[in-house]
C-alpha cells in the first residue's frame, strides 16, 4: 500500500470503530436510565407498536377499574342504609304490635306512636343521606345505575330500589286505634320484606361488580408484566454490555492513536 498524509486508511477505520463504540455506549446507557430496552420505534418498530396497543388497553382498564370502584361504593352505600331501614322497620312492627294490646292507656299509646312517628321520619332521612357521587339507588324515583365493566363498554345494570316511606307505603300508617295499628303492622310485614328482597337485589349485583373489579385488577397486572417482558431492560445483561463497550470505547481510542501517528513515519524518508 502506498504511504500518504492525505488518506489515512487505518485512521479512518479506527475512527468508524470508535464511533459505533459510541454509539452502543449511547444505546446502553439510554437503556440503563430508562430501564427500558426499547424506548422509540427506532429502536423496534413492531415491539413498541404492541406494547403501545397493550399500554392503551391497560389505561382503558384503569379507567374501567376506577368506574367499578364507584359503582361498588355506590352500592355499599344504597346496601348499608338498606339494613339500617331494615332494622327501623322491624323496630315499627314492635311498636304495632305493643299499640295492639288491650287496656293501653292513652299516654302509653301516645308515647308509642311518637316512637313510631320518629322512626318513620329517621327512616326519611336515611333515605335521602343514601348518596355517592350524586348517586341515591333507594330514594323514591330513583333511577338504574350502569357501570361500565369492560373496556369495550359493556356495564353491569344495577336496579334501583326505591325503600321511602312512601314506596313502602308506611307513610299513613298509625298506631292512633287498635285498628289502625293491626293495619300497619301487616304494612309493615310486605315492607320488611320488600326490603329484604331489595336488599338480596342490591348484594348479588354488589357481588358481580367485586367478582368484575378483582378480575379488572388481576388481568391489568397480567397486561403490564407482558409489556414489561416486551420492553423492559436487562440491567444485568446491559451492565456486562457496558463494561465491554467502555473497553472498546478506550482500545478504539488508542487504535486511533496509532493509527494517527503512522504518517509521522513518513518523515524518515525525507531525514
Amino acid at each position: 500500500m502506498a504511504m500518504s498524509i492525505n488518506t489515512n486508511v487505518g485512521a479512518m477505520i479506527a475512527l468508524q470503530n470508535l464511533n459505533r463504540s459510541n454509539s452502543e455506549l449511547e444505546k446502553t446507557q439510554l437503556h440503563i436510565t430508562t430501564g427500558l430496552k426499547v424506548n422509540g420505534p427506532k429502536d423496534d418498530a413492531s415491539t413498541y407498536a404492541i406494547a403501545q396497543r397493550m399500554r392503551g388497553d391497560i389505561a382503558g382498564m384503569h379507567a374501567v377499574k376506577t368506574a367499578l370502584a364507584a359503582g361498588e361504593s355506590t352500592l355499599n352505600v344504597a346496601i348499608t342504609a338498606g339494613k339500617a331501614i331494615s332494622d327501623m322497620l322491624t323496630e315499627m312492627k314492635a311498636k304495632t304490635v305493643q299499640a295492639n294490646q288491650a287496656g293501653l292507656d292513652t299516654a302509653s299509646k301516645d308515647a308509642l306512636q311518637q316512637d313510631f312517628t320518629s322512626l318513620r321520619d329517621q327512616l326519611t332521612t336515611i333515605v335521602q343521606t343514601a348518596e355517592f357521587n350524586g348517586k341515591n339507588l333507594i330514594t323514591a324515583g330513583a333511577t338504574d345505575l350502569e357501570v361500565l365493566s369492560t373496556i369495550e363498554g359493556s356495564t353491569i345494570t344495577v336496579a334501583a330500589q326505591s325503600l321511602d316511606p312512601t314506596t313502602l307505603l308506611i307513610h299513613t300508617a298509625t298506631l292512633a286505634t287498635a285498628n289502625s295499628a293491626s293495619q300497619a303492622r301487616l304494612i309493615l310485614d310486605t315492607a320488611i320484606t320488600s326490603v329484604a328482597n331489595s336488599l338480596a337485589s342490591l348484594g348479588s349485583v354488589s357481588k358481580r361488580v367485586d367478582i368484575q373489579a378483582a378480575f379488572t385488577g388481576k388481568l391489568m397486572d397480567i397486561m403490564k408484566q407482558g409489556v414489561g417482558n416486551l420492553v423492559d431492560a436487562d440491567l444485568a445483561e446491559e451492565s456486562a454490555n457496558l463494561q465491554a463497550i467502555q473497553i472498546k470505547q478506550q482500545l478504539g481510542v488508542q487504535a486511533l492513536s496509532i493509527a494517527n501517528s503512522g504518517p509521522q513515519s513518513i518523515l524518515a524518508l525525507f531525514g
